[in-house]
Protein backbone atom coordinates (compact mmCIF):
# COMPACT_ATOMS: atom_id res chain seq x y z
CA UNK A 1 0.00 0.00 0.00
CA UNK A 2 1.36 3.48 -0.92
CA UNK A 3 1.18 6.21 1.19
CA UNK A 4 0.27 9.48 -0.58
CA UNK A 5 2.32 12.22 0.61
CA UNK A 6 0.79 15.47 2.01
CA UNK A 7 0.87 18.54 -0.46
CA UNK A 8 2.83 21.64 -0.06
CA UNK A 9 0.95 25.00 -0.18
CA UNK A 10 2.48 28.16 -0.62
CA UNK A 11 2.40 31.18 2.26
CA UNK A 12 -1.05 32.06 4.20
CA UNK A 13 -3.01 31.73 1.02
CA UNK A 14 -3.34 27.61 1.17
CA UNK A 15 -2.90 27.85 -2.44
CA UNK A 16 -1.40 24.56 -3.67
CA UNK A 17 2.45 25.36 -4.85
CA UNK A 18 2.69 24.33 -8.88
CA UNK A 19 3.96 26.10 -11.71
CA UNK A 20 3.25 29.78 -11.79
CA UNK A 21 0.87 31.11 -13.91
CA UNK A 22 2.32 33.41 -16.73
CA UNK A 23 1.19 36.53 -17.53
CA UNK A 24 1.34 37.57 -21.51
CA UNK A 25 1.76 41.27 -22.20
CA UNK A 26 1.83 43.29 -25.23
CA UNK A 27 4.54 44.97 -26.37
CA UNK A 28 3.04 47.73 -28.26
CA UNK A 29 -0.41 50.25 -27.50
CA UNK A 30 -3.26 49.73 -30.07
CA UNK A 31 -6.77 47.48 -30.95
CA UNK A 32 -7.16 43.65 -30.34
CA UNK A 33 -7.94 42.75 -33.88
CA UNK A 34 -7.47 39.33 -33.30
CA UNK A 35 -7.55 36.84 -30.60
CA UNK A 36 -7.31 33.01 -32.18
CA UNK A 37 -7.43 31.59 -28.91
CA UNK A 38 -10.10 30.23 -26.56
CA UNK A 39 -9.61 29.84 -22.83
CA UNK A 40 -8.77 26.24 -21.98
CA UNK A 41 -6.88 26.13 -25.26
CA UNK A 42 -3.45 24.73 -25.28
CA UNK A 43 -0.25 27.06 -26.60
CA UNK A 44 3.19 26.16 -27.56
CA UNK A 45 5.71 28.87 -26.85
CA UNK A 46 5.93 31.62 -29.59
CA UNK A 47 2.21 30.69 -30.63
CA UNK A 48 0.34 33.89 -31.26
CA UNK A 49 -2.30 34.80 -28.96
CA UNK A 50 -3.68 38.15 -30.18
CA UNK A 51 -2.88 40.68 -32.64
CA UNK A 52 -2.79 44.21 -31.68
CA UNK A 53 -3.71 46.67 -34.74
CA UNK A 54 -0.69 49.88 -34.33
CA UNK A 55 0.14 52.20 -36.91
CA UNK A 56 -2.07 50.04 -39.88
CA UNK A 57 -0.24 47.14 -38.66
CA UNK A 58 -1.32 43.88 -37.40
CA UNK A 59 0.94 43.20 -34.47
CA UNK A 60 1.53 39.89 -32.95
CA UNK A 61 1.69 38.30 -29.58
CA UNK A 62 2.93 35.49 -28.97
CA UNK A 63 3.21 33.16 -25.66
CA UNK A 64 6.56 33.18 -23.81
CA UNK A 65 5.81 29.71 -22.93
CA UNK A 66 3.42 26.14 -23.66
CA UNK A 67 0.56 26.04 -21.55
CA UNK A 68 -3.25 26.44 -21.22
CA UNK A 69 -4.74 29.38 -21.80
CA UNK A 70 -6.36 30.15 -18.28
CA UNK A 71 -7.66 33.67 -18.73
CA UNK A 72 -8.28 36.12 -21.30
CA UNK A 73 -8.27 39.76 -20.03
CA UNK A 74 -9.41 41.60 -23.27
CA UNK A 75 -11.62 41.42 -25.95
CA UNK A 76 -12.05 42.42 -29.95
CA UNK A 77 -11.72 45.32 -30.18
CA UNK A 78 -10.14 46.64 -26.66
CA UNK A 79 -7.60 49.40 -26.65
CA UNK A 80 -4.46 48.36 -25.07
CA UNK A 81 -1.42 50.10 -23.18
CA UNK A 82 2.21 49.20 -23.69
CA UNK A 83 3.26 46.71 -21.30
CA UNK A 84 -0.83 45.33 -20.77
CA UNK A 85 -1.48 42.02 -19.55
CA UNK A 86 -3.84 40.49 -22.01
CA UNK A 87 -4.20 36.53 -21.18
CA UNK A 88 -2.56 34.28 -18.48
CA UNK A 89 -0.96 31.03 -18.99
CA UNK A 90 -0.67 28.22 -17.22
CA UNK A 91 2.35 26.20 -17.52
Amino acid sequence: MQKKLPQAFCGDNKKAIGMPDIKIVTEVAGRVCAIPVEVGGSVADGDDVAFIEAMKMEIPVPSPAAGTIKLLLVRLDDVVAEGQAIAIVES
